[in-house]
């Protein structure tokens, strides 16, 4: 008879497998604070750290992927921004680099990308908001894919993980599926891991651990935060699009809806045209991530956060989150065994 702990590594052997690491668990992209001290701590905790790239040019992505390299020997990922207008040299640096897997997000992956990945022999990971986009995402190559609710934390979907895990994970077998978006604890990753999930990708539980190098008021802001305080940033006018971004309200956040009020009311007085005031409105977050996980302005910064921030208690070391977690799955096993 399996133990409970042989019991997890069997549900999510297939992510293991495709990860090449012993918990099947990714680290979310996060600018700023997904660098080469919290990706190669996840790695080397068994999970699996992946780099946010965001912004950075080549040269940039190149030295960070080096410095992971010089804490881990350990697989790790990099998430690179589809819209990025350097993303073919920013592939061609993860595949020198010997990068085994690559996250492609932030929109459909272009063809050439997904071509120069699979012929760079690493693994592709893309992100699905819908059962129709994943199919047509293995269709032209994905090796896994990420299904990330509007519970996560950052640029997010409309639709709840519980609602996109129930849509796709039955009809996506070709290839492992890990899910993402408000997960804490490890009762939820074995739940979906029993619908047919292959792993799941984490945040906002490791911003504010240990080895994060967010500022200790980024960290303060997270412990201190429930689920109900990190919501969506709010479009005023249907003229003006804002793409919806979960992080904690603070100073920032009511800041910004005056200024897309004022910005508004230029384009009706006719001192701005439609384009400008879109992009007053646009730039108004510009730095503001930095300004709060680098500076520590958490008042009118951007703290981009999940609604598991509610589940931020302590700043712990990533290694006691994922054995935390870890723990959980095997002792919910263990609790329905013994009412069996």
């Amino acid at each position: 008879m399996r133990t409970d702990r042989e019991e997890l590594d069997r549900l999510w052997a297939r992510g293991t497998a495709f990860l090449g690491c012993e918990v099947a668990i990714m680290g979310g992209a996060m600018s700023w604070v997904s660098e080469r001290n919290l990706v190669a701590a996840i790695s080397n905790a068994g999970g699996f750290g992946v780099i946010a790239c965001g912004s950075m040019t080549p040269d940039l992505l190149a030295k960070e992927i080096a410095g992971t390299q010089a804490l881990t020997d350990k697989p790790f990922g990099v998430n690179l921004i589809t819209m990025h207008p350097m993303l073919d040299d920013l592939v061609r640096v993860c595949l020198e680099a010997k990068v085994g897997h690559i996250v492609l997000a932030g929109g459909i992956p272009p063809g050439g990308a997904v071509k120069a990945v699979k012929d760079g022999g690493a693994k592709l990971i893309a992100f699905a908001p819908a059962l129709v986009l994943a199919k047509r995402l293995v269709r032209s190559g994905a090796d896994a894919i990420v299904i990330e609710g509007s519970e996560a934390g950052g640029h997010i979907g409309p639709v709840s993980l519980t609602v996109l895990a129930q849509e796709i994970l039955p009809h996506i077998r070709d290839v492992p599926v890990f899910v993402a978006g408000g997960l804490g604890r490890g009762e939820a990753i074995l739940a979906y891991l029993e619908m047919g999930a292959s792993g799941a990708q984490l945040g906002s539980r490791f911003a504010a651990t240990k080895e994060s190098i967010a500022h200790p008021n980024f960290k303060k802001a997270f412990i201190r935060a429930n689920a109900r305080d990190a919501l969506p940033s709010i479009q005023l006018d249907e003229r003006f699009p804002v793409i919806p971004v979960r992080g904690l309200v603070n100073e920032g956040t009511k800041t910004f809806l005056r200024h897309q009020a004022e910005t508004r009311d230029k384009f009706q007085a006719g001192e701005l045209d439609k384009e400008a005031a879109q992009l007053a409105i646009e730039h108004f977050w510009a730095g503001a991530l930095r300004r709060a996980v680098i500076d520590g302005d958490v008042e009118m910064g951007s703290v981009m956060a999940g609604q598991s921030v509610g589940m931020v208690a302590s700043e712990q070391s990533v290694a006691e989150v994922i054995q935390e977690l870890v723990g959980q799955a095997t002792a919910a096993l263990a609790a329905r065994r013994q009412t069996n």
